[in-house]
């Protein structure tokens, strides 16, 4: 049995470092999935990060891999990696919610098809993380929203929460998450963690509980870059299942991640930043530049397109109305406010009203796409602030109009655009994490996770640990 001290140095260790372990024989998969289940056991209580585990067939996996590798057998970069699943994401004979008190007795009968290829790559799933409800801003009232683990009280974020303080916290080595409007960035931020919201279509949404189909993508959170391009790797490629998948070859991301970034042109807006963001985060991408610049980039200054946000309001709640219709209205009571909120709105949006909203989104997301021809990369904040206390985020959203504007400024634009990006811790402000994000042309995938490990090798912000644990 592996010490206290020893399991708790592994719970924090990189994708390929447990994978070297593992193969190399000094580390087996089951006392892996032994130690972050007994750290799940010391912690989650109070951090609520898992909906719920699924344990019996975890260990069954993790029996599996070990057999595998006394055989020879070697699945890739995954094998024997604990792993775990937003809870939208279908797993047969497993409760899967979606975040949503309507959804606790759903029981899937057939896996998803990222849960297929994570179970082909021999990931260890050990279970299905909280989210906030139908992938939306709000956590259900019914439910206990994630704690943020390097402050209590401040927000963990919205949708993918549960994968970012299971993640930050050693609470799974990788997870995967959603991104709609910047569901795996803003919670990666917040909880300083690295998150890949992959060019749309790079992965499979079959299986996976809609909000708004024409701009969700599936993505993946872990503490490194290294981490996000094994777990692309598993779950990237064409599917029958989701027309909207996409048919070219998936590289091997992990391959090429020290390549190095000589000759890559990375056009950045300073004043944009500066007059957008606090000055903790201006600072971090700063410094995030410099490291860049050091390790090969060059900079160009560009004038980034601001979006008028709330014209496309009407194209998101519409969407997510449509996602609902079997159950809203017809089962409102069982919705959170918040939920409600958006979807009364989305029901009583006309045609002209969508048609307008759908041609600023289209407009845009191609204005965002043109930025790639003259820079490889983009670096901007995934959020202007740190995390702010619970609560903070829905008042404001009440309060002020330009609420979607601000907080969604440097998210939303790249699901519209379907632009890949990364998102990487680069600081800290008062003991709380700050983030940059970089984003790229279609499937840059490659060349992003290759930046943000050139920055990972120089900086230690991604293995810092969370105070509060």
């Amino acid at each position: 049995m592996l010490s206290r001290t020893v399991a708790r140095e592994l719970c924090f260790r990189s994708v390929p470092e447990l994978g070297r372990s593992l193969r190399s024989g000094k580390l087996t998969a089951a006392a892996l999935a032994d130690a972050f289940f007994a750290r799940i056991a010391a912690l989650d209580g109070r951090l609520h990060s898992y909906a719920r585990l699924m344990e019996p067939s975890a260990r069954a996996e993790a029996a599996g891999a070990d057999r595998d590798f006394a055989a020879g057998i070697d699945r890739g970069p995954l094998h024997g990696i604990p792993v775990a699943l937003k809870d939208l994401v279908d797993t047969k004979g497993i409760v899967t919610a979606a975040g949503m008190a309507i959804h606790a007795d759903r029981v899937p009968i057939k896996d998803a098809s990222i849960v297929e290829r994570l179970r082909a790559s021999g990931a260890v799933i050990l279970g299905k993380l909280a989210m906030s409800e139908a992938a939306m801003m709000a956590h259900h009232p019914s439910i206990a929203a994630p704690c943020n683990p390097w402050r209590r009280g401040h927000d963990s974020g919205f949708s993918s929460s549960g994968s970012g303080v299971a993640v930050a916290a050693g609470l799974c080595a990788a997870a995967i998450g959603s991104d709609t409007g910047g569901s795996i960035r803003i919670p990666a931020a917040f909880n300083g963690v690295t998150g890949l919201k992959p060019t749309r279509g790079r992965v499979s949404r079959y299986g996976v509980h809609p909000l708004v189909d024409a701009l969700d993508t599936i993505g993946t959170m872990a503490r490194s870059a290294s981490g996000v391009a094994a777990m692309l790797g598993a779950i990237a490629g064409a599917d029958p299942g989701d027309p909207a998948s996409i048919t070219a070859a998936v590289p091997d991301y992990l391959r090429t991640i020290e390549r190095g970034l000589k000759g890559i042109r990375i056009g950045v807006d300073w004043d944009r930043i500066e007059a957008d963001c606090a000055p903790p985060v201006a600072q971090a991408l700063r410094h995030v530049a410099a490291v860049l610049a050091d390790r090969g980039a060059s900079f160009a200054d560009i004038r980034l397109p601001r979006l008028d946000l709330l014209a496309i309001v009407p194209y998101f709640a519409a969407g997510a109305a449509a996602s609902h219709r079997t159950t809203y209205p017809a089962r409102a009571a069982a919705y959170g406010p918040e939920c409600r909120a958006l979807l009364d709105a989305g029901r009583v949006v006309t045609e002209a009203k969508m048609a307008t909203a759908r041609e600023s989104a289209d407009a845009h997301g191609a204005t965002m796409r043109s930025l790639f021809g003259d820079i490889d990369l983009l670096l901007v904040p995934a959020v202007t602030t740190a995390s702010p206390p619970v609560g903070a985020l829905l008042e404001e959203a009440a309060i002020d109009p330009d609420f979607v504007a601000n907080r969604w400024a440097y998210t939303l634009p790249f699901n519209l655009s379907g632009s890949p990006t990364i998102t990487f811790p680069a600081g800290f402000t008062d003991g709380l994490p700050v983030a940059a994000q970089l984003a790229g042309a279609h499937f840059s995938e490659s060349l992003l996770v290759r930046a943000a490990y050139a920055f990972q090798a120089s900086t230690d912000w991604h293995l810092r640990e969370p105070s509060c644990l």
